[in-house]
């Protein structure tokens, strides 16, 4: 299709101008840009653009949908007009990544620090909490511990105990050498400087408290000024302020110093600077802040603890897909180390344990064999502490099932905090997450975790039975026309008990070879696995039917075969997404996944090229599942009949249960 360089121009001028665009490339379906400023956008003119499809925003990126087998052409004609470079999607994610506000470089600057260090902490946590088994009184012997029956295994206790809390006394040095690292400076050198707040020269920052009540801090006297000499202990803020100095100090010294003077300047003035800077005035003013956000929060624990933990208890999941949750492993660790534990992590493991019980729920509603083993596995791993395939594989997918989750972690969520249970320690979610608990608030957890496993679960399955009656009894077939959705009951399917005979002959006509013209084309299903209407899809440009037309199936296998006798049109790059061509002249779009062109081609195996001719049920394109679901991408494929195509008088749509090459998907009836 020839490209009207003047609608190209248009949508230049709409996005702002070639001056707004910072860097622009292209998927199967859109142009992606990281635009300057995306006030500047004309949304209202690229409405009335006929090239354009569709438009939103999303992550700091502007995306035009225009649709396959056109994009490229327009995405060659605008680098033409705008004299622009070449980007790879990549290079578009980086630069939108620099337009995210405040807010969200600072989360996503936390998460960078915080992750790394994560194992060693769990670690620990998990270690302490086989110390408070040993040493919690009360839990095997009325007010007594392990350890005061049994004084033998007393030492042991302290030895475990030494190697747990390592990572936590020396907590500064961790984040000191993320922070470095993920700052830009030398790693080693944050590390010097984390142990440099926890020098045993220092008052250890666990015993200030006491020593200023006491009046025993002790200070440096620098020509009149008095300094105290405290360490960070557990202290989050004064290493990560000083980290950030250290390496922008090392940058700076390291571009202007020569190379043969380099390692006797650039480390010692950078400690020398950023150390004294940290005793003197990161320090004390980080710890005061610090101090205050704890206070605060204690607060709000003690006066409106119901309240805390119906929030947070409710909403941690929405925490986890926006990744903020990453931010309160700071403030886990100044409760711990500042207050001696924490009240959030007991409700992130309930919340934990939420969601894989509204994931296992769904074993018992999904009738598609796969997606009921993705349940069964992502609502163990839930159990065990990570929610994230429980949650964007099943829960947020179906969407009851992640609501149903929310309400019974607020609920336990409302009973840890009126009972003040705390945890001693950041170890492992889930249900391992009791060892973490102060031993003597164990009875109280354990009551909440069997609230957050009762409730998800009997909702989620309530609810879900109901909505899979109320769709059966609905028409099985859709017809679509003039945009709106219209319920045909007397419509007749293929049942389950026709012949494969029958089946084969009904293939072999609904795609008719050679140049006879028809008048309706059916689509078989390019994949096995349940097709479900296009609003189901998790991305604006195919829910909104911004491309056009068509159906989505959640597969079950990881082939994609041919749905009628056609011509290759169009393989694209990334092989996740191909375009057939029937003899007609009709178009079809097959895309596998949503956003996989990220995967730059890794999981998938495409099977033919451009030009070449398939018959009905002939392999297409292989997939790797596991590739993809363990890239967080959505698995659902849409089969799009692209709009634009003249010879589209209105399109029907069957969902439910089908198997590739067997079941029709799509009925196109064509004018004439």
């Amino acid at each position: 299709m020839a490209i009207d360089k003047k609608q190209v121009e248009d949508i230049v001028r709409a996005v702002g101008g070639k001056e707004n665009i910072e860097a622009a490339t292209h998927c199967v379906t859109r142009l992606r840009f990281a635009l300057y400023d995306e006030s500047k956008v004309d949304s209202k003119s690229l409405d009335q653009n006929d090239l354009v499809k569709g438009q939103f925003s999303s992550q700091g990126q502007f995306q035009v949908v225009i649709g396959p087998g056109l994009v490229d052409k327009v995405y060659d004609e605008m680098i033409e007009i705008t004299g622009g470079e070449r980007a790879s999607k990549d290079d578009v994610k980086a630069v939108a990544g620099k337009k995210q506000n405040p807010i969200q470089r600072a989360i996503k600057t936390l998460s960078d620090i915080f992750i790394p260090i994560l194992p060693a902490i769990i670690t620990a946590g998990l270690l302490l909490g086989i110390n408070n088994i040993l040493t919690g009184p009360g839990i095997f012997f009325d007010g007594k511990s392990l350890v005061d029956v049994y004084p033998a295994w007393k030492d042991l206790a302290s030895i475990i105990n030494t190697i747990a809390s390592t990572a936590f006394t020396f907590l500064p040095a961790l984040i000191g050498w993320a922070a470095v690292t993920r700052f830009g400076g030398s790693p080693l050198l944050g590390i010097v400087l984390g142990l440099i707040l926890v020098h045993p020269d220092l008052l250890s920052a666990y015993g200030y408290a006491n020593a200023v009540n006491e009046g025993t801090v002790p200070t440096w006297n620098l020509f009149g000024w008095h300094i105290e000499k405290i360490g960070y202990q557990g202290q989050v803020l004064p290493v990560l302020v000083s980290a950030y100095l250290l390496a922008k100090l090392e940058i700076f010294l390291n571009k202007r110093v020569h190379d043969s003077i380099k390692l006797l300047v650039v480390a010692p003035v950078t400690l020398l600077i950023t150390g004294f800077l940290a005793f003197t005035i990161i320090g004390p003013v980080t710890f005061a802040i610090a101090n205050g956000i704890t206070s605060g929060l204690i607060y709000i624990y003690d006066s409106y603890a119901a309240l805390g933990g119906l929030i947070y208890g409710g909403l941690y999941a929405l925490l986890v897909i926006t990744g903020m949750h990453h931010t309160f492993l700071a403030v886990d660790v100044q409760l711990i180390g500042s207050q001696g534990g924490t009240f959030l992590w007991p409700m992130l493991a309930l919340s934990n344990i939420a969601q894989g019980s509204a994931a296992l729920a769904m074993m018992l509603v999904l009738r598609e064999k796969k997606m009921r083993g993705l349940a069964a596995t992502s609502s163990v791993s839930a159990f065990l502490g990570v929610t994230e395939p429980a949650i964007f594989g099943v829960n947020i997918r179906y969407r009851y099932p992640f609501i149903f989750g929310m309400v019974g972690s607020a609920i336990g969520g409302v009973l840890l905090t009126l009972n003040n249970v705390q945890a001693t320690s950041i170890g492992v979610g889930g249900v391992p997450g009791f060892l973490s608990i102060f031993p003597n608030k164990w009875g109280v957890f354990f009551i909440g975790m069997a609230i957050v496993l009762i409730v998800p679960f009997v909702l989620t399955v309530i609810f879900g039975k109901a909505k899979l009656r109320k769709e059966d009894r609905n028409a099985d077939r859709t017809v679509v026309t003039g945009g709106h959705t219209a319920v045909n009951e007397s419509d007749a399917t293929t049942t389950a008990a026709a012949t494969e005979t029958d089946q084969n002959q009904r293939s072999r006509s609904a795609a008719q070879v050679g140049n006879d013209p028809v008048n309706t084309l059916e689509v078989l299903a390019p994949l096995t696995g349940t097709a479900v209407p296009l609003e189901q899809v998790p991305d604006p440009a195919f829910a909104e039917k911004q491309m056009g037309e068509g159906v989505a199936i959640e597969p079950s296998g990881n082939q994609v075969v041919a749905p009628f006798d056609a011509q290759v049109a169009h393989v694209i790059k990334s092989k996740h997404a191909v375009i057939l061509e029937h003899a007609s002249g009709l178009q079809i779009l097959i895309h596998v996944g949503i956003n996989t062109v990220s995967l730059k081609g890794e999981g998938f195996n495409m099977h033919v090229e451009a030009g070449d001719k398939v018959r009905a049920g002939q392999t297409l394109l292989e997939f790797d599942r596991k590739v993809i679901e363990a890239a967080g991408y959505p698995l659902i494929t849409p089969i799009i009949i692209p709009d634009g195509q003249d010879m589209v008088e209105r399109v029907e749509v069957t969902t439910g249960d089908v198997t590739s090459n067997r079941n029709g998907v799509l009925k196109v009836h064509l004018k004439g």
